[in-house]
């Protein structure tokens, strides 16, 4: 058998290595925008274990060593804005050059920006207690959340950690039955649960859109940056505990599965999550019109309208017919005002108080048609369905008058499932917004 060589090369000897693969500064910028946002982040939530009252609303009267988390003692406090700066400047330089990193490295920095959220004690909201407590009402003292408030028991151990001490719950009966079964745990095992539940429900939504960007076609490492990495969802949605993470993963679960040709059970997702929150129901009628642009409209329906008597029936066995009371409980909520919303921002711009009465019909129109226009290009481009229900649910964003950080979980869905690059760039301009409304040094900007 004849042996070949290159020439100048000795027989037996191990070919020569290749070049080195050179690190592009895409990439270490990249890495270093993943350094910035994580350690920013335990700064964060070790600032608030410290003893920031302002950014631990449950802690006004103390915070006890359960309620500060494994963060407590490694930092001081102070330092909330640049630190919360910090992490918007990492994530604008992960999300640029994303796709250099890499998978491996990509995945790490999420992971551990969640681990970093989870850490904390729950973050620029009190709600987390408020879910605990609506599920206490009910297994501890017999009364039906969604007809009594947590004034109905201020005797209870969680009361002087709420917020909110006289509404019902505005929550559906899925997420409220899911509570139940936390009310073993106590009120500091409750609490942490939530927090585990929403890191892993945000972890899983990141896995769905890098999945579904990858079948695409898309950048799945820019899909899965703009979401998993974005600072309302961490030092909101995950610190915070909210249950919009759940609400997500739910909703992401059905637009995911619509997107790839199963409308019915896609269908029957988003209905679930109405079982969770009715803001879920939004996407419902897009994707049904989706549907109707592959010929499997009448299944897709059908799924929709099983899934809701499902919903119905477990509303009515676990709470009986007082469950239908929520409805009032939300249409309550919606005409309060939260000061940094865009109505409430434009009507103090024309002097006409916290929010007059022509701004709200102003911006309430303008909501009813964002949603209208967007369902009639949706009617006449059925396979921009997934495009036409991320513009509506920026239209509504924009036009309530109860605006909160986390609600911009809404929008990062459908944008980071699609394509659409107007569509995200608005995304990511409403975040950029609703970051400043808790940045007092932005409160001069916005009146």
């Amino acid at each position: 058998m004849a042996i070949t060589t290159t020439p100048g090369a000795a027989v037996g000897t191990a070919p020569a290595p290749g070049p080195s693969r050179r690190v592009g500064p895409g990439r270490l910028v990249g890495a270093a925008g993943l350094v910035v946002l994580v350690g920013a982040l335990v700064a964060l939530g070790a600032s608030a274990a410290a003893g920031g009252a302002s950014l631990v609303p449950a802690g006004r009267a103390g915070l006890p060593p359960w309620l500060a988390g494994p963060l407590r003692g490694i930092g001081p406090a102070g330092g909330y804005e640049a630190l919360m700066l910090a992490v918007c400047a990492g994530y604008c330089l992960v999300l640029a050059w994303a796709p250099a990193l890499g998978k491996g490295m990509l995945w790490s920095g999420i992971v551990l920006a969640h681990v970093a959220a989870l850490a904390g004690p729950p973050l620029f909201s009190a709600d987390v207690f408020g879910y605990l407590d609506f599920a206490r009402l009910g297994v501890l003292h017999g009364l039906d959340p969604y007809t009594h408030t947590a004034a109905a028991a201020a005797h209870d151990a969680i009361y002087p950690y709420l917020g909110w001490h006289d509404v019902a719950t505005p929550y559906g009966p899925l997420f409220t039955l899911f509570t139940y079964g936390l009310v073993p745990l106590g009120v500091a095992g409750g609490i942490w649960a939530l927090k585990v539940v929403a890191a892993g429900a945000s972890l899983a939504t990141t896995v769905l859109v890098w999945r579904s960007a990858a079948r695409r076609g898309h950048s799945p490492e820019r899909a899965a940056a703009l979401i998993g990495l974005n600072p309302l969802v961490l030092a909101f949605g995950v610190a915070g505990a909210h249950n919009d993470t759940l609400l997500g993963l739910i909703v992401a679960g059905g637009l995911v599965l619509c997107l790839d040709g199963r409308e019915a059970r896609g269908a029957a997702a988003v209905v679930a999550g109405v079982g969770v929150k009715l803001s879920a129901g939004l996407a419902l009628p897009f994707a049904l019109l989706g549907a109707r642009g592959s010929g499997r409209a009448r299944w897709a329906l059908g799924a929709a309208a099983g899934a809701l008597v499902g919903v119905a029936l477990i509303a009515v066995v676990g709470f009986g017919p007082d469950a239908g009371a929520i409805a009032g409980t939300v249409r309550g909520q919606q005409q309060t005002v939260a000061v940094h919303s865009l109505p409430s921002l434009v009507s103090r711009t024309l002097g006409d108080g916290r929010l007059g009465g022509g701004v709200r019909a102003a911006f309430t129109g303008f909501g009813a048609l964002a949603v209208a226009a967007a369902l009639g290009y949706a009617w006449r481009r059925p396979g921009r369905w997934l495009e036409a229900y991320g513009w509506a649910t920026l239209g509504v964003l924009v036009s309530t008058a109860w605006l909160l950080p986390w609600y911009a979980l809404w929008a990062l869905l459908p944008a980071a499932l699609s394509d659409d690059s107007r569509l995200r760039a608005a995304t990511l301009a409403l975040c950029a917004y609703l970051v400043a409304t808790r940045l007092p040094l932005a409160y001069p900007l916005l009146g």
